[in-house]
């Protein structure tokens, strides 16, 4: 699964868990993107849980996809991602140093409010 869900002029929340496909990614991708084209300076949390690595489709969707991934990124100054695996946590603020102006920092899901408050100051 997963899902975006806008909250409010500048933040979105998305939830993912399980196994993503291709036609699941295409659709993740097609989605994100629509909700977050009028974002600017956007703030996004990020809760994954019981994650699967993709299949290799998806991933393949992915890497075809990735400029256009790249792009609605740069609508955002900040991610907190929530994780209840720390390689996820560790990965994603590797993979936030890859982004110039994005920061990210990753939680544990006990520290789901600490993060809200992260991504608000």
């Amino acid at each position: 699964m997963f899902r975006v869900q806008p909250v409010g002029q500048d933040r979105i929340d998305i939830e993912m868990s399980g196994r993503l496909e291709s036609n699941d990614m295409r659709a993740a991708i097609a989605n994100l993107e629509m909700k977050c084209e009028h974002i600017r300076d956007g703030k996004m949390l990020y809760f994954v849980h019981d994650f699967e690595m993709p299949s290799a489709g998806a991933v393949g969707v992915e890497l075809k996809q990735l400029p256009q991934l790249i792009r609605t990124l740069k609508h955002f100054d900040k991610a907190a991602v929530i994780a209840d695996e720390k390689w996820i946590r560790n990965l994603s603020e590797v993979e936030g140093a890859l982004f110039p102006g994005l920061e990210v920092k990753a939680f544990d899901m006990k520290d789901a409010h600490a993060a809200e408050a992260w991504l608000h100051h």
